[in-house]
């Protein structure tokens, strides 16, 4: 039975996700590295550390230190988001939708905690969730499960009782490793990549979503 809908933050609740890309490539022409389209398909849902992690393994480079490119990166974006970013269509409507059936609703985002509030202010949201965490808060972040699992320890319920939400393969692959239900909602330039078929659903927009449409439906069901 399901008890509760956990949901990834960034490109999937708020178009953020062109300002983390200006925020990075912006950062990364100081070490003379070019943030391609395809690179930035390859990195979406990841940390900022481990961005920057996979960047150096392509291009090494020794100043500035990863500590101080997060902190630019992290500065811009989370300026801009706040600022600007707006919600993705059907958002801000499913999760008003989700809570009066009675549903826990939380966020588990690899953005930190004060960005996750700031965007759930910014949204006009936060009331309808219960809980929300980082998973700068764990040893690992995503694709590793830990900010799931803790989401769905903070929330009271057993993973398998969560729903989850996320547009990343990275996240898709962090909610899959921690047992629950997935709704795969992809951008559109990768949503037919074979990667989101892991996906119980795989929906191109949160307006597609229907909870009542889920009942019984095994893992390789894909809803185009």
């Amino acid at each position: 039975m399901i008890k509760a809908a956990i949901f990834d933050m960034d490109g999937l609740l708020i178009d953020s996700e062109p300002m983390w890309t200006e925020a990075a490539r912006t950062s990364m022409q100081k070490v003379n590295f070019e943030l391609t389209e395809a690179l930035k398909l390859q990195t979406t849902g990841l940390s900022i550390k481990l961005f920057l992690d996979f960047c150096h393994q392509l291009q090494p480079w020794n100043t500035p230190s990863f500590e101080e490119l997060e902190a630019e990166i992290l500065e811009k974006a989370h300026r801009d988001i706040l600022a600007n970013a707006e919600a993705m269509p059907g958002a801000v409507k499913l999760v008003k939708e989700l809570k009066a059936t009675g549903l826990k609703l939380a966020v588990a985002s690899a953005s930190h905690m004060e960005l996750i509030e700031g965007v759930l202010n910014r949204l006009d949201i936060i009331d309808y969730f219960d809980t929300w965490h980082s998973g700068e808060l764990e040893e690992f972040t995503k694709p590793h499960p830990a900010v799931y699992l803790t989401t769905a320890k903070k929330l009271g319920v057993l993973p398998e009782e969560c729903i989850a939400f996320e547009d990343s393969h990275a996240g898709l692959r962090a909610a899959h490793a921690a047992g629950m239900v997935t709704i795969s909602v992809p951008a559109m330039e990768v949503f037919e990549d074979p990667k989101f078929d892991m996906a119980h659903y795989k929906i191109n927009s949160l307006e597609k979503f229907i909870l009542s449409e889920m009942s019984g439906v095994p893992q390789s069901a894909i809803e185009n």
